[in-house]
């Protein structure tokens, strides 16, 4: 005995929502895995910008300790040996310059 024509459609169209079903249920669990791992990476890309900029405040601070330092060094009255050292570091590569461009 036959079945009728709408029962057979209503069953292939059963198939195949089921099998349309288990498709978009595998690609949900890919996106969803998919965006675990984003997480985990942000957080982890999180961290390390954290760090980067605990680095960098102490850098800064360090940083700012030696200008504090140059500015004493400087108002204490180094000018003049400065200036001595300067002229003479200048002396050295004008030699060096000669010395090179002779040879």
């Amino acid at each position: 005995m036959r079945r009728p024509t709408h029962v057979q459609d209503q069953s292939v169209y059963a198939e195949e929502n089921d099998r349309l079903e288990e498709d978009l249920r595998g690609k949900v669990q890919v996106l969803k895995s998919l965006s675990i791992n984003i997480g985990d990476e942000v957080r982890g890309q999180n961290k390390l910008i954290g760090d980067m900029d605990d680095d960098m405040n102490k850098v800064q601070g360090f940083l700012g300790s030696t200008m504090r330092k140059l500015k004493n060094i400087s108002k204490g009255g180094y000018g003049k040996m400065y200036f001595y050292l300067f002229c003479f570091a200048m002396a050295v590569f004008f030699v060096m310059y000669i010395l090179i461009r002779l040879s």
